[in-house]
């Protein structure tokens, strides 16, 4: 599984209780922020006498390292900057090089839209660009290729003005205390942490209702932006 976010903490409030049910059933994880959100995300860190940027940006790494490790993924930065995230040519063939060698069976990522966040469109439109150049699909090419993945975003804090339409929901019930230990990391956004706690709460409750499963607490949304193929329906 690879989550890319614009900035350090995206995967967590968005992913992080997917990411701990792939890695307690083997699977392997890797999260990748294209920035730290030094300039847009880190409010808190900015209140203390005497910040610098570098400063925040080894707070956000220690943090996001931190968060990942709570849910068994790794942590990697691309320090692109934030506010505006620009993701230039260099820094797509570097993602792209990444998902062919680490071949992802899943890719996560923002949605295309966000009206209110610059940096997650273009963060977006980088993934989905990188992932399309790793993938033949089928195809002879006369590059490197690794197999196509399955692409999904995870839910933004405003679904309904962002074109989010849930089509999975991943039950977190049984790995929801870890996601709240990764929440809980990230000490410079504090206040989004009751937020998450009770969008996980609401998204249990679809859930549930979807599937008549009664011990289904917690879970996170996901759209997925291709087909899912099947031997039978």
């Amino acid at each position: 599984m690879l989550v890319v976010g614009a900035h350090s903490a995206d995967f967590v409030w968005r992913a992080a209780g997917a990411v701990a049910r792939h890695t307690s059933r083997g699977g392997e994880a890797l999260v990748v922020a294209l920035s730290y959100g030094e300039r847009g995300e880190s409010g808190e860190l900015w209140k203390q006498p005497g910040q610098t940027e570098e400063n925040v940006k080894c707070i956000r790494h220690e943090e996001a390292s931190k968060a990942a490790s709570a849910v068994g993924a790794r942590f990697e930065a691309f320090d692109l900057g934030d506010y505006p995230l620009r993701v230039g040519p260099e820094a797509v063939d570097r993602l792209a090089e990444l998902m062919r060698d680490f071949a992802p069976h899943v890719v996560l990522t923002h949605p295309e839209h966000d009206p209110f966040n610059p940096d997650h469109p273009a963060a977006h439109a980088a993934v989905a660009q990188a992932r399309l150049l790793t993938s033949g699909a089928g195809v002879a090419s006369g590059f490197r290729t690794a197999p196509p993945s399955e692409f999904l975003v995870f839910e933004p804090h405003q679904p309904e003005l962002c074109g989010f339409t849930p089509t999975v929901y991943v039950d977190i019930t049984p790995v929801f205390e870890r996601k709240v230990e990764a929440m809980a990391a990230m000490a410079a956004q504090q206040y989004l942490q009751e937020y998450y706690r009770q969008r996980a709460e609401q998204r249990g409750n679809h859930a549930r209702k979807v599937t008549g499963d009664a011990g289904i607490r917690q879970a996170e949304a996901f759209q997925r932006l291709l087909p899912n193929v099947v031997e039978a329906l």
